[in-house]
């Protein structure tokens, strides 16, 4: 299947999304209470996401980038992480929010907590993501912040793409199934 850009349903406003970021950074302002946070984007789909969020963030800041990939040009997951790049200083003692796109099947929030956890002694490690895709749930976790919660729908848009495309529209749309 295709999508076009006039297949596209909207389901989330550019003022929606921008609203509820601006709620889930005062949320994330009132829990690390000014401290120093390392804010690790899950590329390339969170990019927008995260550079709205932290724009509204009141703490010193460093922010990290890692690649991971578990969809490839389907519209749903492999069921495998691909860590393409994970290169990150190190966080031993750090508050560490990472922050995804969507988190759907959960693989990939595992795959990362997993290995935050073997590789470092964090002084906190939170999870961040957008969209929460819980009717799509494989293991046994929870961001612990999170935006909307969705159904079963393809999403893209504001930084979610199809085949690298649609990333940069200023909404989340989704197309209805025929």
């Amino acid at each position: 299947m295709d999508i076009k850009i006039d297949d596209l349903k909207i389901l989330f406003t550019e003022d929606e999304i921008q609203n509820k970021i601006k709620d889930i950074a005062s949320k994330l302002n009132e829990f690390y209470k000014g401290e120093e946070v390392y804010a690790i984007c899950v590329l390339k789909g969170a990019v927008m996401f995260a550079v709205d969020l932290v724009k509204h963030l009141d703490m010193p800041l460093k922010m990290e980038f890692i690649r991971l990939s578990s969809y490839g040009t389907a519209f749903s997951t492999s069921g495998k992480v691909n860590a393409v790049d994970i290169s990150l200083p190190d966080l031993n003692d750090k508050n560490v929010l990472i922050i995804e796109d969507i988190i759907d099947t959960g693989l990939t929030a595992k795959f990362l907590m997993d290995f935050m956890h073997c590789n470092f002694k964090t002084k906190s490690t939170k999870f961040c993501s957008l969209l929460d895709k819980k009717v799509c749930r494989k293991t046994e976790i929870e961001p612990d912040y999170f935006g909307f919660e969705i159904d079963e729908k393809f999403v893209v848009g504001y930084g979610l793409d199809y085949e690298g495309y649609y990333r940069n529209l200023r909404y989340i749309g989704y197309v209805e199934a025929k």
